[in-house]
């Protein structure tokens, strides 16, 4: 689900609609190609509000069962505001031979992504390999030969399948070959950065000095890599002024929209390497586009050469519950999962059967004893900010929607009052004033002279003179402090979404699933939601939104694929023709 809701979406696409329409009537276009341009205007616009980069025209046929597609397209091309992907005009909408029509923003963008990952994807060395990692007897060595071969490469797997340890050591491959080589760390967020960072530097630990000298000490994320500007969607990094690298490695790269995601390949330079990592099952971005699913498949790709799949886990072997639980729902099978975690079959998984309208008595028991040792922090706070954010950490409330009882809008107000009583700080202002010691905060908007960014976390604790601040982690480690007044607009964290907990971990948490049935509940929300935990996860809800959660996929249109795969095709020829 796109970050707008339904009705705003259903708006803004009204407006399009009879935008495209009146322009067409202006331009003399046929009144019966007009009435179907307008329902296919708003059917598009109101599609990418929902995350589909394109509408399929069979979608459309239901609106005008009279009509064949071939009547259908006829319409559209006649109505001078909808063009082939070849025509020399810049018309709105773009209708592909596939029957996809496009607003043309996302058919552009999804033209030139697939063009830049198809040039990239040529091989460096011969004998291109796909290559799985079920049956290697050294999987991690084997994807680094397989990285090593391309100047694009895409590494799927779960947490704590092994991904950031390929990184270590492809890195050290790279800079064995060549020490000068210029490397950057990247995520969506701010948190996936700093985590890159980190786990980057223990799974380095073993590498030669040498190596660990010229790794890097910084990580980014992806919207401060390229340089935001003042204008929307611009960056100062693009294809005429790309970055100053040779090496990009993309964390978490899942939570990548089609838009950010095409930014980010055309401001890589050409010879440059470029190494995504994601999985594959978790969430698909917010925004229009699901990219990193797409150019991941284990079928029909021509990255295929480019991908490696790390099945199972390290940190979630496949007899711990966590892993068992996030097995099952990937498979789509409620049923069995239920079977064991109701009765409490394994100390890392807990279920609470809450099916009310309401969190019930033990949901909250479980929230307040969750958040229990982080009070404690905050309490006996005098300068340990990194101890008090390790404890924010050790315990987290995701939530599936933003509404209604069980969302983190109510959830939030519950806690802060609840919380705020607890606590008494004897340095809280009092109900004057929304903030008091311990307070956790979600950034919601980027403020670049700042330095916070939208998906930052800060806690709100006393200085040395008493006055109260927001502190940020900083990436090397340390920590600064803004007053609250100068924040961005930003909103109470004890309880978050799992789209905004995705690129986090937490040591145990709690999921709030919604009371009834929900469009958003799918398969890949609550497998996210499952696996941001590391050592315990709570479930709290009905067997039956459980079960719609886990039998629901989500379902994007796009044409990426395809659009790779001809681009791969036509940069093969070239490279064939070149050679000959």
């Amino acid at each position: 689900m796109n970050a707008r809701t339904a009705p705003e979406s259903s708006d803004l696409a009204a407006g399009f609609a009879a935008h495209v329409a009146g322009w067409a009537a202006r331009r003399n276009a046929p009144a019966e190609a007009i009435a179907v341009l307008r329902q296919a205007a708003w059917r598009v616009s109101f599609a990418a509000g929902r995350g589909n980069v394109c509408l399929p025209l069979a979608e459309l046929i239901e609106e005008f069962p009279e009509k064949s597609m071939a009547e259908l397209r006829d319409a559209l091309l006649s109505s001078r505001m909808v063009g082939a992907p070849d025509s020399q005009e810049a018309l709105p909408l773009v209708l592909d031979p596939a029957n996809r029509l496009y607003l043309r923003r996302y058919f552009d963008y999804e033209t030139r992504f697939a063009a830049s990952l198809a040039c990239r994807a040529v091989s460096v060395k011969q004998e291109p390999m796909q290559l799985s990692l079920d049956d290697q007897p050294d999987s991690q060595g084997a994807a680094v030969d397989s990285a090593m071969r391309c100047r694009l490469s895409i590494i799927s797997g779960g947490p704590g399948a092994g991904k950031t340890t390929i990184v270590a050591r492809l890195l050290a491959r790279i800079l064995e070959e060549n020490p000068a080589t210029r490397i950057a760390l990247a995520a969506p967020t701010g948190k996936a950065a700093a985590r890159l960072l980190d786990t980057l530097r223990e799974r380095a630990a073993q590498l030669p000095q040498k190596v660990r000298a010229r790794l890097p000490n910084e990580a980014h994320t992806i919207h401060r890599l390229l340089g935001v500007t003042g204008a929307e969607g611009r960056f100062r990094h693009h294809a005429a002024n790309p970055l100053a690298l040779d090496a990009l490695i993309v964390d978490e790269a899942s939570m990548l929209d089609l838009s950010l995601a095409v930014h980010l390949a055309e401001a890589v330079p050409e010879g440059a390497r470029l190494v995504l990592l994601g999985d594959k099952d978790q969430l698909a971005a917010v925004e229009v586009g699901s990219v990193f699913a797409e150019f991941a498949a284990r079928e029909g790709s021509r990255l295929a050469h480019c991908v490696v799949w790390l099945t199972g886990s390290y940190r979630f072997p496949a007899g711990s519950g966590i892993g068992r639980l996030a097995a099952d729902i990937n498979a789509g099978e409620p049923d069995r999962a239920l079977e064991w975690i109701a009765p409490g079959a394994a100390e890392s998984v807990r279920w609470i059967d809450d099916p009310g309208a309401d969190p019930g008595a033990a949901a909250l028991d479980c929230i307040f004893g969750g958040y229990a040792p982080y009070l404690e922090k905050v309490r006996a706070y005098r300068d340990d900010t990194a101890e008090v954010f390790r404890a924010l950490d050790g315990f987290r409330v995701l939530c599936a929607v933003r509404e209604s009882a069980r969302g983190v809008r109510a959830l939030n107000a519950l806690l802060s009052r609840r919380v705020r009583a607890a606590l008494d700080h004897p340095l809280d202002p009092g109900p004057r004033s929304q903030w008091y010691p311990g307070r956790p905060v979600m950034i919601l908007r980027n403020d670049p002279v700042l330095r916070v960014f939208n998906g930052d976390t800060g806690v709100c604790l006393p200085g040395a003179d008493g006055s109260l601040a927001v502190w940020f982690a900083d990436r090397d480690g340390a920590f600064r402090a803004i007053a609250p007044a100068r924040l961005p607009e930003h909103e109470d964290a004890w309880a978050i979404t799992v789209h905004k907990a995705q690129g986090s971990e937490f040591e145990t948490l709690l999921f709030v699933l919604p009371a009834k049935e929900s469009p958003v509940m799918v398969r890949e929300l609550l497998y996210t939601a499952v696996t941001r935990a590391r050592t315990h996860v709570t479930l709290a809800g009905s067997a039956e939104a459980f079960r719609a959660a886990c039998l629901r996929r989500t379902e994007r249109h796009t044409g990426l694929l395809e659009k790779i795969n001809e681009a791969a095709a036509a940069q093969g020829a070239g490279v064939l023709r070149r050679a000959t």
